[in-house]
């Protein structure tokens, strides 16, 4: 059975169209992911497709930070248009992060906090990640070594360092989201050897 795709569209409603017209800037966050999209189903066209999306995940943060499988959850969003939905987040990360061609300096925990902040904020879970750095304090990349649950995360010694050793870094940085939002230290966290700064 057909989908609905964009070319069903009329030519003022197409958002690929209206890209060239005006410029990524002038659409909206559900005609720049039904772009991405490429296609909706039976039922929606991309761009309603792509408004559901939103809609289900509550913002375009939640869309950006779920998962594939959870992407594909919705109908309509198969393992290829959850892997491009990914990737494109993904991308805009990693030019984010490496602004004008440059590895950001991490000076101080706020600089590190401006990068990761959008992405980890939003998590409906807890996550641990290691920031590796250079001699200059300059973000090599940033890698994750555990997901846990809403309240917890297991973290061994040994994973946190395997990706610092191989990559061979100057130092590291261990970051840990709270999804509550409270930025002050657990109990495990205390226990754990863990100190936070808020933001």
């Amino acid at each position: 059975m057909s989908t609905y795709k964009m070319k069903d569209l009329p030519d003022h409603e197409r958002p690929r169209e209206r890209m060239v017209s005006n410029g990524p800037s002038g659409l909206s966050n559900a005609e720049l992911l039904a772009i991405v999209l490429t296609s909706g189903t039976r039922e929606e066209t991309a761009v309603e497709l792509a408004t559901s999306l939103l809609a289900e995940h509550g913002s375009l943060e939640k869309v950006a930070t779920a998962s594939v499988g959870e992407l594909m959850s919705r109908k309509g969003v198969g393992h290829a248009k959850a892997c491009q939905i990914a990737a494109s987040f993904e991308l805009g990360r990693r030019v984010a992060s490496h602004r004008d061609g440059r590895r950001p300096a991490i000076n101080s925990p706020e600089a590190l906090v401006e990068i990761v902040q959008a992405e980890m904020g939003s998590l409906n879970h807890e996550i641990f990640r290691v920031a590796m750095l250079n001699s200059k304090n300059e973000l090599l990349r940033v890698v994750t070594v555990s997901e846990g649950t809403l309240s917890g995360s297991l973290v061994h010694p040994r994973e946190t360092f395997r990706s610092a050793i191989v990559e061979g870094c100057y130092s590291v940085i261990l970051l840990h989201n709270h999804p509550s939002g409270d930025p002050e230290p657990s109990g495990e966290d205390i226990k754990g050897g863990i100190r936070e700064t808020s933001g």
